[in-house]
């Protein structure tokens, strides 16, 4: 393509300026819903992803299930050695899985804990809870329970507990009041209450018990092993593969969240599915509303293309006008489209801190540079057939007519 082409190309869209900044608008439009759907469905991904995962672990190490041992095997006969029920089920030896599983790439924070369920009693009021046993410093780690004290303080002490909400409310507790809490091992404590938290999350505000780890170990007769050790990834969707590769480096049973998340995954790929089908229609809209221009353009300029193909131009310089006003339509309108969708998007409050009943988008999954590549792309293909088609004029027709 030579400066003369572009010239033309040029004069052509000045020519008419009214049809040209219409339709140049139209694909500005056009790219704004790119843009727009982009960082709506992006936004949306990483708020239901952040309210559903950011207060659970992302990948669970456990000591791994084994299965009953067959001690005889005869004809018409089995005998299996029976697994042992009355054991509790725990990393007897853990401590050589804490660096390694803090060393892995993508792995931010590491907690190991002790879980089990147990009553907790205040008068005539009795209520089942998951008990989970922290280290000193990893309180917050996994969920933020210190960001979501409502009374009382989130240290934890060898005497202390920090309850839900929920579970507050249907004991009529307070924060200072003593209560009685009793394993499923049979043994008891009694313990103030030093903290009530609100995470949001009914089963956990209702439920889940926080004791020092220590306390934690008496409780449950567990003086050297732990219950589990629980993992923060980020981002958490790489949970599967580094599920996987702990699972081969500790030798742990490792469980990802998205094991138990399946539906999540699925409504968030049918969004995104949804937010494809939309953008592919503002693309072929912008693709059929610059094919219509050139072609009118084409119909308008037969006689002028006739005189250049005339004069000696060939099919190919002909081609090269028409698309490169395609081109330019579209990599104007994109960048107009892309430029006051960015100014909108810039006003609006970051994802993690929409307000509920808001719109969380999200400016950085918009899309801008694709959006403008593809534009400008879409305008080249959609210039195409009208540029083929004004290349194919027969000169003496149309000078004739």
């Amino acid at each position: 393509m030579n400066a003369y082409a572009v010239k033309l190309a040029l004069r052509h869209l000045f020519s008419h300026p009214a049809q040209t900044v219409l339709l140049t608008s139209g694909v500005a439009l056009g790219v704004s819903v790119f843009i727009f759907m982009s960082a709506l469905i992006g936004g949306l991904a990483t708020l239901l992803t952040l309210r559903t995962v950011g207060n659970i672990p992302h990948v669970v190490l456990e000591q791994p299930d084994h299965d009953p041992a067959i001690l005889l095997s005869g004809v018409g006969e089995l005998v299996v050695l029976q697994k042992d029920l009355s054991r509790r089920n725990q990393i007897s030896i853990w401590q050589p899985a804490i660096p390694i599983a803090e060393q892995t790439p993508g792995v931010t924070f590491v907690s190991p804990q002790i879980r089990g369920a147990a009553f907790v009693e205040r008068g005539q009021a009795v209520a089942s809870v998951g008990v989970i046993g922290v280290m000193p410093g990893k309180l917050s780690g996994i969920a933020d329970i210190d960001a979501a004290i409502v009374e009382g303080s989130s240290n934890l002490l060898a005497d202390s507990l920090l309850i839900g909400s929920r579970l507050a409310k249907d004991l009529g507790l307070r924060v200072g009041q003593i209560v009685r809490l009793t394993s499923d091992r049979g043994r008891a404590r009694s313990l103030h209450i030093g903290g009530i938290f609100t995470l949001g999350v009914a089963s956990a505000d209702r439920q889940a018990v926080y004791l020092s780890f220590s306390t934690a170990r008496a409780l449950f007769d567990l003086p050297t092993g732990i219950s589990r050790i629980e993992i923060k990834i980020k981002p958490p969707i790489d949970a599967p593969r580094i599920a996987a590769q702990l699972r081969s480096t500790t030798a742990l049973k490792a469980t990802a969240w998205t094991e138990e998340n399946t539906q999540l995954f699925e409504a968030l790929d049918a969004q995104g599915r949804t937010g494809t089908i939309i953008k592919i229609f503002a693309l072929v809209t912008i693709m059929v509303g610059i094919a219509s221009a050139m072609s009118l353009s084409v119909m308008r300029r037969q006689s002028e293309i006739g005189i250049m193909r005339a004069m000696g131009a060939g099919k190919v310089f002909v081609v090269s006008i028409f698309m490169l006003e395609g081109i330019l339509i579209g990599l104007i309108g994109a960048l107009i489209g892309a430029s006051l969708t960015w100014l909108a998007l810039t006003a609006l409050p970051p994802v993690t801190e929409v307000a509920r009943g808001g719109l969380p988008i999200d400016q950085a999954q918009g899309g801008f540079l694709l959006a403008i590549v593809l534009t400008t792309l879409a305008g080249a293909l959609a210039s195409i057939q009208p540029a083929l088609r004004a290349s194919r004029i027969d000169p003496v027709e149309v000078i004739g007519s």
